[in-house]
């Protein structure tokens, strides 16, 4: 194929997106409701699926492998400046570690109410809603950011060992969706107090965990700079040895395929789920299910346990299986362990997509409040001003979504040319995946489109 004609197909594919119809969604938030409107499930649910499941026909047409080498291929050197990246890296570490002290103190001194507090808007609107999204639409600065990072530079390592086997798997994964689970059930996205305390356990457990094993505890186990390290790797900037590349969004996703291993797959699915769970426990579908077992004498938690690991069990069992399916409708002797790892990074524009829907609004309805908060923390004013964002923002969320599982699309399409040879294998082996991302698009925008309600717990 041309790539004059690819290019057609990739501009076919963006115009249908920006041409959908728009429809209200809500915008959830960790401290409460924002905005919310309901929309037709059916009609969510046909219009994203329909137009994920298409622009797999529309990729289809780029079956040249040289085109699609090329095009993830195309980057723009910046010069490298070692000595100044060196420099700022040690002003954002000390910067970092005493934006987590003012944290601290502020959670424990400032007032209570957690849209006064500097330590509840800046943990949740700021770093996880905004600093998050621009980690994977800009790059990943958390390891210069880092503030347990920079404290365990000048702290003494405590022997040598080497981090387990084991722990390079299971650990993160648990974690990630235990800091979920905990952001849920606890008022730790309302309460000062009990976030300074979470905050303070994580510390003690990460620098532990960091000056015995090292970086590899960073790298492996911690789930934070886990989440960071993912989602970097949609970014277009990218940090090489001479410096810091321009590549195309997803790009790096393609080219770290072959290195992906079987704890990437937990993590990323967890990482995909998460974001979902974040949102199904404000829908009203999951409020009435923990009711109802409520009723029956079933404590609220249980459901929220078995909630989510159920879910997390259904997301990887539909990937492992579409990985499976795709490696027999390949016709390849590539073994099904292989796809499924190498498929993964896939899945990581689906949870960036997800995430922007959700938190955007949040981040941009406080950053108001944080300019009040920021210069006055320990004693802000009575009420703090918020942002109203007009009416038609929640469509913002759909088409977002949309967009990242676009481009989970692309990137899948990209990883089956690196993977199989010929034409028609590689495009075979896509059927199974888009299917299972026709799954993803429709519960997602399921998500967004139900009414904001309180969760019970």
């Amino acid at each position: 194929m041309r790539r004059a004609d690819a290019g057609r197909a990739l501009l076919a594919v963006v115009a249908a997106s920006l041409l959908a119809e728009p429809v209200l969604a809500h915008s959830g938030s960790l401290a409460g409701s924002l905005t919310s409107t309901s929309v037709p499930f059916w009609l969510v649910a046909v219009s994203g699926g329909g137009l994920v499941g298409a622009s797999f026909l529309f990729t289809s047409f780029a079956t040249d492998h040289e085109f699609i080498a090329w095009l993830n291929a195309r980057r723009l050197g910046l010069p490298s400046a070692a000595s100044l990246s060196r420099a700022l890296g040690r002003v954002a570490g000390v910067v970092s570690v005493a934006a987590l002290l003012l944290l601290l103190a502020v959670a424990f001194l400032a007032p209570a109410d957690p849209r006064r507090n500097l330590a509840i808007v800046g943990v949740w609107a700021v770093w996880w809603a905004g600093y998050t999204a621009s980690v994977y639409l800009l790059g990943n600065s958390w390891p210069a950011l880092n503030p347990w990072r920079a404290i365990t530079g000048v702290l003494p390592r405590i022997g040598e060992r080497v981090l387990p086997t084991w722990a390079r798997g299971w650990p993160a994964t648990a974690g990630l969706l235990g800091m979920v689970l905990l952001e849920v059930v606890t008022p730790v996205a309302s309460d000062p107090v009990i976030l300074a305390t979470v905050v303070l356990a994580y510390t003690v457990v990460t620098l532990v965990g960091a000056t015995v094993f090292g970086d590899d505890w960073y790298e492996s186990v911690d789930p934070i700079s886990r989440v960071f390290d993912v989602y970097g790797r949609l970014a277009p900037l990218q940090r090489t040895e001479d410096g810091v590349t321009v590549e195309l969004p997803g790009s790096r996703l393609v080219h770290d395929a072959d290195t992906a291993t079987r704890a990437d797959v937990r993590f990323v699915v967890a990482l995909v789920w998460a974001t979902s769970f974040d949102g199904l426990v404000s829908t009203p579908v999951f409020a009435g299910t923990v009711r109802w077992f409520a009723e029956l004498g079933v404590p609220a938690l249980a459901v929220y346990v078995v909630g989510i690991v159920a879910g997390y069990a259904l997301f990887l069992g539909v990937y492992r299986l579409a990985a499976l399916v795709g490696r027999r409708t390949a016709g390849s002797y590539v073994t099904a362990s292989s796809v499924e790892r190498r498929f993964v990074a896939s899945l990581v524009p689906i949870a960036a997509g997800y995430h922007l829907a959700h938190f955007l609004g949040y981040f941009l309805t406080f950053l108001p409040t944080v300019e009040v908060l920021v210069l006055d923390p320990f004693t802000p004013p009575a009420t703090v001003p918020f942002a109203v964002l007009p009416g038609w923002f929640g469509a913002l969320g759909l088409a977002f979504v949309v967009l990242g599982h676009l481009l989970a699309i692309w990137v899948a399409h990209s990883i089956a040319f690196e993977t199989f040879t010929g034409r028609l294998q590689p495009i075979r082996s896509q059927y199974p995946f888009a299917l299972a991302m026709v799954f993803y698009t429709m519960t997602s925008m399921w998500l967004l489109g139900q009414p904001y309600v309180t969760p019970p717990v």
